[in-house]
């Protein structure tokens, strides 16, 4: 590395923030039962089970609402057609909040499966990383001191931006596992919507949502994928332009590109959202 300091806070900035995406890219390939080790899983796993019981409990309840409302007369809820039906619903929604943690499970494994395969066929986020190109490294270390003065409050600012939404970045993928968390832990409670039918618009909604959780994933790693390109073509330098000019252009299209990646994984819940019709 470049002995100039100027160089080297550029550079410290976008180490780190290479650094950022490649734990991103192992953090999205995780699992909730192995992620931490899988400590949080088994908290989640014992809250899971103790709601099983309120799920139960709530699963009657709305399993009655569910007949008083469809059923206008009790010769109605007698007739053999309707009974069978009713018994249909209550045994399936029952399955659903007994074996609740499998199927989310089961949902967060096929959509991991489309995050794999997205990721086989990339491949280039490790082989694209951020660098200073070496023309502008020489461009800096010729300057003089007094010249370079300017410079020292760009690279400041640029390093302390590029630092912040690195660390965006890993907290919005940190952010996703806990929602995955969150929606595991009360799963039983949302699913046990489905035992009547004025209510299962609840539980679909649950579950649409948990899909659109686990589908962040893959916008996050497909947004990583186009800034990776973008990263193996940076930004042009004019070497004909002042000192100024070449870092500043270099650093301003550089952070628009970082912005343009943190939007788009900050949205991305949104972004799946209006793809689902949620």
């Amino acid at each position: 590395m470049s002995d100039n300091w100027i160089v080297q806070n550029l550079q410290n900035a976008l180490d780190t923030w290479n650094d950022n995406l490649a734990t991103i890219w192992k953090l999205i390939t995780e699992s909730p039962q192995t992620f931490k080790g899988g400590g949080i899983w088994d908290v989640i796993n014992n809250i899971y089970t103790a709601m099983q019981g309120i799920g139960y409990g709530l699963l009657v309840l709305f399993f009655l609402v569910g007949v008083i409302k469809t059923c206008n007369t009790y010769e109605e809820v007698k007739r053999p057609e309707h009974m069978f039906r009713l018994f249909i619903r209550f045994v399936i929604s029952k399955g659903i909040v007994t074996y609740g943690l499998k199927l989310m499970l089961a949902i967060f494994d096929i959509v991991q499966g489309v995050i794999d395969k997205i990721m086989s066929t990339s491949d280039v986020l490790f082989s694209s990383k951020s660098s200073l190109p070496q023309d502008l490294i020489s461009t800096i270390e010729n300057m003089g001191f007094f010249e370079s003065i300017p410079l020292w409050a760009i690279t400041l600012i640029a390093g302390l931006v590029i630092l912040v939404l690195s660390f965006i970045m890993i907290l919005t993928v940190y952010a996703r596992f806990f929602k995955i968390y969150i929606y595991t832990a009360i799963a039983p409670i949302p699913l046990s919507c489905f035992a009547g039918e004025p209510t299962q618009s609840i539980g679909q909604n649950f579950l649409k949502s948990y899909v659109g959780v686990c589908l962040e994933g893959a916008i996050i790693v497909l947004a990583c994928i186009i800034f990776s390109l973008f990263a193996s073509a940076p930004p042009v330098v004019d070497t004909t332009a002042s000192p100024i000019t070449q870092v500043w252009s270099y650093v301003g299209e550089l952070i628009f590109n970082m912005l343009v990646l943190v939007g788009t994984v900050k949205l991305a819940d949104r972004i799946i959202k209006e793809m689902m019709g949620l």
